[in-house]
């Protein structure tokens, strides 16, 4: 029929659709609860952004592999996790340093808080990409170098994370379930920029 593509499995492009949109909301579940221990983040985003791929890639997956890729980035993401804090903790300073009226305050607070939205994304992009043999020193690299020289993919995993503050403004636990949305978005994202 027109307008409808059945997949192998016997699936309708809207059935596909909608399954992708249920794994996005589980997954958001998972991350939240993986990055409770404060410098997780790392480790729960890579294992959230595999557990989407291998779903869209229709090679199963669940909470056990989940959690296999949790524990496998966690032996060093967790100092990613922690530097991520330092990095948020320097721009809280800077935004301080703007409310207080310190002179150029301003200019340092603007430059702070956009290379700390750089920096977020890159993280993003980095573990929509990981490995359980990568190393985290160069898919950082490699996925600031993509963050700068892809600024419409970068943009769009921006609006992703907007879209969880919106959440969170609205009601807190809707923003739990978008986090797997900002997940998918970083996989889609890295995806467009190797077909290109």
């Amino acid at each position: 029929m027109a307008g409808t593509r059945v997949k192998a499995r016997g699936e309708s492009a809207f059935a596909e659709r909608f399954g992708v949109f249920a794994e996005c909301l589980l997954t958001g579940v998972w991350i939240a609860v993986a990055s409770l221990g404060v410098v997780t983040y790392p480790g729960a985003f890579v294992a959230g952004a595999r557990h989407l791929r291998r779903r869209t890639a229709h090679e199963g997956g669940g909470l056990r592999e989940f959690v296999a890729d949790f524990r496998a980035a966690l032996r060093r993401g967790w100092l990613v996790g922690l530097a991520g804090w330092v990095a948020a903790g320097a721009v809280w300073v800077d935004v301080q340093a703007v409310r207080a009226g310190i002179p150029g305050g301003p200019l340092v607070g603007a430059v702070g808080v956009c290379a700390l939205i750089g920096l977020v994304v890159a993280g993003l992009r980095a573990a929509a990409v990981w490995e359980p043999d990568a190393r985290w020193r160069t898919l950082l690299a490699a996925a600031w170098r993509r963050t700068v020289l892809d600024p419409a993919g970068s943009f769009l995993i921006i609006a992703g994370l907007a879209v969880v503050a919106l959440s969170a403004w609205f009601a807190a636990p809707l923003a739990v379930a978008v986090l797997g949305a900002v997940a998918a978005a970083a996989v889609a994202v890295e995806e467009r920029y190797r077909r290109r």
